[in-house]
């Protein structure tokens, strides 16, 4: 498989993370573009890839993930403003020929990413 993909396990509440709203940014010099908005489904992933193998370039890229809504909708305790409301994971891709994923696993609290597989 080629391409980038990404998901979310919520460690609070031992469950996929379902309905987060995620960004995917494509940076440039000091110039970021959006390409993508996507939402996980039920099982804290997403329907297609972020990008397929034909939108694979090389270069550094950003997933924004909005973790504070989906918290929010949890009807987690959170302080105001939360201690995690956005998360912002910038990595590279240096090869377009290979698959990258991107799993994170959160909590209201903290959190880990790490290249998958």
């Amino acid at each position: 498989m080629v391409g980038l993909t990404t998901h979310i396990l919520d460690l609070t509440h031992g469950t996929p993370a379902a309905g987060v709203d995620i960004q995917l940014i494509r940076i440039v010099d000091s110039t970021h573009t959006l390409l993508k908005t996507s939402i996980t489904n039920e099982d804290g992933r997403l329907n297609e890839p972020l990008l397929s193998c034909e939108e694979m370039v090389v270069g550094e890229y950003e997933l924004l993930f909005f973790i504070g809504d989906y918290f929010r909708g949890m009807e987690a305790t959170l302080s105001e403003p939360a201690f995690l409301n956005k998360i912002s994971v910038r990595f590279g891709i240096s090869d377009a020929d290979s698959h990258y994923h991107v799993p994170l696993l959160v909590s209201p609290w903290g959190y880990q990413v790490y290249r998958g597989s």
